[in-house]
């Protein structure tokens, strides 16, 4: 049977390479956006995650570039302080509909920090999903062969 065009849709012919590994994730996040002469406080879904930002599925109308305020929960880890609430600063990077791809722009050593505690939160995750990234790295530094 001759392949079709799905079939090449569903198997790129690059892999797509980013900084941080994705988690998909369904967590309620506060978006404060800060308008001339008003404030707004919203509530939408987180979708995926990672170190780096956040998938965000929200009823707003907000443009690539707006500078937003996130609160969110984090996924339990079991770790300490997992289940405390994240706070920081994002800018929006791109969307498609309500979908928002959201970057994490943290100012200040507290935000910082929150942001470091995010990277421990999802280090579990990282290493059940995509292996210990020590190990990867190891295996495509290996020497070839000398047969």
């Amino acid at each position: 049977m001759a392949p079709t065009i799905a079939d090449a849709a569903a198997s790129p012919l690059y892999e797509q390479v980013r900084r941080w590994p994705r988690h998909k994730i369904d967590v309620p996040v506060r978006a404060v956006i800060h308008k001339p002469g008003r404030t707004l406080i919203l509530d939408g879904r987180g979708m995926e995650m990672s170190e780096g930002g956040i998938c965000l599925l929200m009823d707003a109308e907000l443009g690539l570039g707006d500078k937003i305020e996130l609160e969110f929960t984090p996924p339990y880890s079991g770790k300490p302080n997992s289940g405390k609430p994240i706070r920081v600063r994002s800018e929006v990077c791109n969307r498609t509909e309500y979908r928002y791809g959201v970057k994490f722009n943290p100012e200040g050593e507290e935000e910082r920090s929150e942001v470091a505690r995010l990277r421990q939160i999802l280090n579990p995750f990282n290493e059940a999903t995509h292996g210990s990234v020590g190990s990867k790295r190891s295996s495509s530094a290996a020497a070839p062969s000398t047969k």
